[in-house]
């Protein structure tokens, strides 16, 4: 399971409203921290969570994305469910935290 590019707010909004669930990973090339984190992200949810699709938006080339979603720091890790954002990491992500969120969450939407 790869990332999907996202290259426009119109774009981001569309996937926002039509899929059921996705997880947003806001980040940009200059972030060693995303770099490392991507990958881990990208393993966690293809290994527990494959309903979930990944999208990718990088935040110095689509700043209004970034800021139609409030996001200011990166990585910033967004996961809706119908439309709705549900989780919100940022910064400083604790995977093993992230996890148990999105496992509680993951049970109530697929099981």
């Amino acid at each position: 399971m790869e990332f999907h590019n996202i290259t426009s707010l119109r774009e981001m909004n569309d996937i926002v409203d039509t899929r059921q669930a996705l997880l947003a990973y806001f980040s940009h090339q200059n972030c060693n921290v995303c770099k490392v984190l991507k990958p881990k992200v990208r393993n966690l949810i293809e290994n527990h969570f494959p309903r979930i699709l990944l999208y990718y938006i990088n935040t110095i080339e689509y700043p209004d994305v970034a800021g139609q979603f409030s996001v200011f720091s990166v990585p910033t890790l967004l996961v809706f469910f119908d439309g709705k954002e549900y989780i919100r990491e940022g910064r400083y992500v604790n995977l093993d935290k992230f996890y148990e969120r999105l496992e509680k969450l993951y049970g109530i939407y697929f099981k």
